[in-house]
Parts: structure tokens; sequence; C-alpha cells
């Protein structure tokens, strides 16, 4: 007899357009192999998500940028035609976020973690979060929030340089115009230019305390907090390669059992009365050993599978486990796996792991995802050295074409190169998997 009521199938729910978005493909394929039904609701044109076996349908998903009232809309279309209610998992901090907002008004067709609707936001917002960082007693970086370009230059120097410059809703960046979520800003001049575009970014600069990397300096830590409160499922792990390289998503992992880690998310979820799952994201300060929280994501990490115990348990299926009232299984936790984003760290994914890994995108059970993977990516690799041979010929005013194209290549000397091609503006750019960072 199955752990799970399959009865209930799961709806997914991602706005952005990133199509790298492995975190999904992990959901899809946790919940697919436990024999729930699979809805997702999110643009998978191209991408690798849309070719997975255990995905039981697609939905057209609501526009970036759309109101509450759409993205209802939306999710109202999806529960008439599937049996409900649904239990609904945000993929992205856009979707976490409008789902807190309409919580009530969809929990006739969706089962969803009992909290107060405005937390997802508030914990997203990375001002309000240094707030809240504040209130509990947990570490985080010093966070100035400049009312003014002058301001900003002025606390740019008070925090001394360089700084790290973030937008306090990273979701609400436009897709086109270059703006980053986070940035490492060198001068005051930069800072200044950074806040000239908080209209068009559409929320709050925020300049925080620049803590050095270092090794192991890099932790996250997954989990999801039952009806009770209490925290299930997930672990610590430990960052070892990121993208982009110092301040962006994981790209190679290790769960590593942190007792320090785990009270700080314990502590926290605990003082906000926080349920469902949560993704946070910390540094260790080189200087005085604490881990400083950078984010609350209140939604699955990209990298949650890594986190999978010996019963098969990871936050997603806790999740459906507790909101139908089924009993979570007792695992044994597997520290020493690995998580490895093929795509981002292709030479790591070559060598063998002692510990046991989980892909991002190749599974021997699901095989479709991986293949396409690979071939969305070497057109988005081959797009970048077009673009970089372009660049090359417009400066040096000529038109040999053959010879830049061949010197814009000839910096990929491995395949871990390739992922320097990739971007500031390619498509990962898309707000759906990077993490800002203080990096």
């Amino acid at each position: 007899m199955s752990l799970f009521d399959t009865r209930v199938p799961a709806v997914l729910l991602r706005i952005d357009r990133n199509p790298f978005h492995h975190g999904t493909l992990g959901a899809v394929r946790s919940l697919g192999r436990a024999g729930v039904d699979v809805h997702v609701v999110a643009d998978c044109t191209g991408s690798p998500v849309g070719g997975s076996r255990f995905v039981r349908q697609l939905h057209p998903p609501p526009p970036p940028g759309a109101s509450a009232g759409d993205i209802a809309a939306v999710l109202r279309r999806v529960a008439a035609r599937i049996p409900h209610p649904a239990v609904l998992i945000p993929m992205d901090d856009a979707s976490a976020v409008a789902v807190g907002a309409l919580r009530e008004e969809l929990a006739p067709s969706y089962l969803l973690p009992q909290q107060p609707g405005a937390l997802a936001e508030r914990v997203a917002d990375k001002a309000e979060l240094a707030e809240v960082c504040a209130a509990v007693g947990v570490p985080h970086p010093v966070t100035l929030v400049p009312e003014s370009a002058e301001q900003a230059s002025a606390m740019a120097w008070r925090l001394g340089l360089p700084v790290v410059a973030k937008w306090s809703r990273p979701w609400l960046l436009p897709t086109e115009g270059g703006l980053r979520s986070t940035v490492v800003v060198q001068s005051p001049q930069q800072a200044r230019e950074l806040y000239r575009r908080s209209a068009e970014a559409g929320s709050r600069l925020l300049l925080q305390e620049f803590l050095p990397p270092g090794p192991d300096g890099d932790w996250f830590f997954h989990g999801y907090a039952d009806r009770s409160g209490t925290m299930r499922a997930g672990g610590s792990g430990v960052k070892e390669q990121s993208w982009p390289r110092g301040a962006g998503l994981t790209a190679v992992g290790h769960w590593r059992s942190n007792p320090r880690v785990r009270a700080l998310a314990e502590r926290l979820a605990g003082a906000l009365g926080y349920r469902g799952i949560l993704d946070l994201d910390f540094r260790r300060c080189g200087t005085t050993g604490d881990y400083h929280l950078l984010d609350f994501n209140p939604r699955p990490g990209a990298q949650f599978r890594l986190f999978a115990d010996s019963a098969g348990l990871d936050v997603v299926r806790a999740l459906h486990l507790d909101l139908t009232h089924r009993a979570l299984p007792d695992g044994v936790p597997l520290p020493g796996r690995a998580f490895v984003v093929e795509n981002y760290a292709p030479l790591t994914a070559l060598r063998p792991a002692s510990g046991g890994r989980e892909f991002a995108w190749h599974a021997a059970d699901d095989r479709g995802p991986g293949w396409a993977m690979w071939t969305l990516w070497g057109r988005h690799v081959s797009r970048r050295l077009l673009d970089r041979a372009r660049r090359l010929c417009a400066r040096r005013g000529h038109g040999d074409a053959a010879h830049v194209v061949r010197q814009a290549a000839a910096p990929v000397a491995s395949l871990t190169d390739l992922t320097d091609l990739t971007g500031p503006t390619g498509l990962s750019d898309l707000p759906g998997d990077e993490k800002a960072s203080s990096c």
C-alpha cells in the first residue's frame, strides 16, 4: 500500500520563464515516482521539464507580472480540470508570494499550509528579512536602505567597499534591461547609478555588508515545517560550486550535518510561526564564525532532492503527506550525498561520488529531460559564442566572422568554461533559480 494518498494530485506553479529550472523537474520526479499525478502550471515551451514522463499535464501559466486576480483565475481554471482539492506547490518567489496572499480564495480547491498570508512576502522581501533577523536574533549582514542616489553613494562608503547591492523584491525585476538581483558594488558611483534604476527594478535597493567568501563558507538549509511547526525532512548542506561563480545558485553541493545552521533555521521558523517548505541561505563569517542568513525562500530550493533520506522522504513529499494527513516515514539522514547541476559543473558530473549523488537533469528512469537539456544548452552556448563574435567584429571594425568566431571560442579551454559563455546576460538571468548572495 502506498504511503501517499494518490487520489490527491499535485499542482506545481511557476510564473518565471526560466527553461533551466531544474527544481521544478525535481518536484515532478519526486511526486511522480510516488504515484501522485503531477500537473505543471508553467511555461515549459522548449524546457526539458516538459519531456518528463512523470508530468501528468501541462497548463498555461499566468504571464510575468500578472496580478493576483489573474493568477487566481488561472488556478481556478486548472482546478476545474482536475480532481480536487489538490496540493499546490509554488516553485518560485513570485508564485509563493501570490499564493500566500490568495490562500483563503484558493482554499476550496487547493491544500495549502496554514500560515498568515503575508508571511511569504515578508520573508522573501530582503529589506523586511533584515528586520525579521534583528527581531529574532539571527545574524544577518549589516543592511542599509538608501532613500536617494546620494545616500546610496554615502552608504557604500560607510559600509566599506566592496558592498553587496540587492533589490528587495527580485521577483519584480524585468526580464529585459540587464538588472540582476545581486551585484557586488565596487564604487560609490556604481551604487548611485544602481539607485537611479529603482523605478525600473520595481522595489527598493539595499546595500549590504560584504562577507568575504571562504572554504565551507556558504551553507543552505532545506526543511518542511509541518502542521505542528516541527521541522521535518531536509537538512543542511554546503555549497562547493555556484553559478554564476561566487554569487549564484548551487552548481555542486554536499549534504553535511551542521547543528548550528539547523538551530538557526528552527529558531527563525518557530518565531515566525512558519508552516510549509523553506530554503535558507547562510554565509559563515570568517572573522567571527557566525552564520549570517542571506536569503529566506518560502518554497522548495532547486537542489531539494539532495536531502532525500533512506525512506525517500524529501520536503516536497513531506508536504504532500502532511497536507493529506498521512504519516511521514522515519528515514535515516544520508550526509555525504552530492548534488550536481550538469550543465553548470560538467566535469564534476563525470567524477565518481562515493557518498551517492543526485543529478539535476539526468535520471535512469526519466531520460528525456537530460537529453533535452543538452540540446537546449548547446543552442544557448552557440548563441552566446555568436553574440561574442559579433561584438568583437563591431569593436574591430571588420567582418572576418570566421576569424573572430575562432577568437571568441578560444577561451573555452574546458567544459567548465562553457558556463562563462552563458551569462550574465543569457537565459540564466531569468529570475527563477538565481539566489541573491552576499559574495
